[in-house]
């Protein structure tokens, strides 16, 4: 554990969303398509409106932001570094004394499947209890 906070610092970084006109195709999405670039807490808020028990994949967050913030997609790859800095800003604030129920459940997203979850410093057996205990599989 650090004796500071640096995942919640990268959380709550200034930044601003952005939707960008795509004129060439990007990853999975095509071109001339418009592309939302997300913060990190918008990811968070996002996560933290899934019911208890209730799994979101990670396309399926991605339809859901680009849809909300009226975007045809969402970027994969800066979606993909801020929910680890969710994840790695929940950890923390849990390793730091906060409760379970107060830290942002992001294995209602993140399962012991997605390449992310190995990297993750609470590491697969946090991941793998935390959706057993809310019956996800």
């Amino acid at each position: 554990m650090t004796n500071q906070p640096i995942w919640q610092d990268k959380l709550h970084a200034s930044m601003d969303a952005e939707i960008k006109h795509l004129p060439q195709a990007f990853a999975d999405i095509p071109a001339d398509s418009t592309m939302l670039v997300p913060t990190p807490l918008m990811i968070d808020e996002y996560i933290n409106n899934i019911p208890f028990g209730d799994h979101v994949d990670f396309s399926e967050m991605r339809d859901d932001l680009a849809s909300d913030y009226e975007a045809e997609y969402t970027d994969p790859v800066t979606c993909r570094i801020y929910l680890r800095i969710v994840a790695e800003a929940a950890y923390e604030a849990f390793e730091f004394g906060e409760d379970i129920e107060s830290i942002t459940p992001f294995w209602r997203v993140v399962d012991v499947n997605m390449p992310l979850s190995r990297n993750l410093s609470c590491g697969l057996g946090f991941i793998q209890t935390r959706r057993q205990d809310e019956g996800l599989h």
